[in-house]
């Protein structure tokens, strides 16, 4: 490879960091919200360094417990103050569901709050099928502001009674 290739690769990684460093060093001299900015790059080139997005202190903190379907039992004997929340699909919910739970789909959890789940502070304990999408939905539920959510896995290990 030339010289002048080489000189001309280097100045643009060197470029590339530069401008990722000053846009970084914007967003958190501007930021009025106590937001953090995570910085992702490699030494691969002229993407070196580039600006991933903004984290809220909030939503990197946001947790949910995962819990045993038998905790779950437990918990469903000794208070009648929570929310059962099924994540499947409305076709999968259709088919059959835990006694008394809601449904509200995995996929609907956005960036909103769902209109079915208007108390941050209520007790939620989340399911659906296997265990994968409860999981994935309990953590945007936390992100959301959601204090109280129990993930505790899918109905495939429940043997309790079916509602359809």
């Amino acid at each position: 490879m030339k010289t002048s290739t080489k000189l001309i690769i280097a100045g643009a990684t060197v470029g590339a960091f530069v401008a990722g460093f000053f846009l970084a060093k914007h967003f958190i001299d501007n930021d009025n919200e106590n937001h953090s900015v995570k910085i992702i790059g490699g030494a691969d080139g002229p993407t070196t360094v580039f600006l991933a997005g903004k984290i809220s202190e909030e939503k990197k903190q946001a947790e949910y417990k995962s819990i045993s379907m038998e905790e779950a039992k437990e918990e469903f004997a000794k208070s009648e103050n929570y929310i059962i929340l099924d994540v499947r699909r409305a076709d999968e919910f259709a088919e059959g569901h835990i006694p008394s739970a809601i449904n509200v789909a995995n996929e609907d959890i956005g960036e909103e709050k769902p209109a079915e789940l208007p108390d941050l502070d209520q007790v939620i304990f989340v399911y659906c099928r296997s265990g994968r999408r409860s999981k994935e939905a309990s953590a945007k539920l936390a992100a959301l502001g959601y204090t109280n959510i129990y993930e505790f896995g899918g109905i495939l290990d429940w043997d309790g009674e079916i509602e359809k």
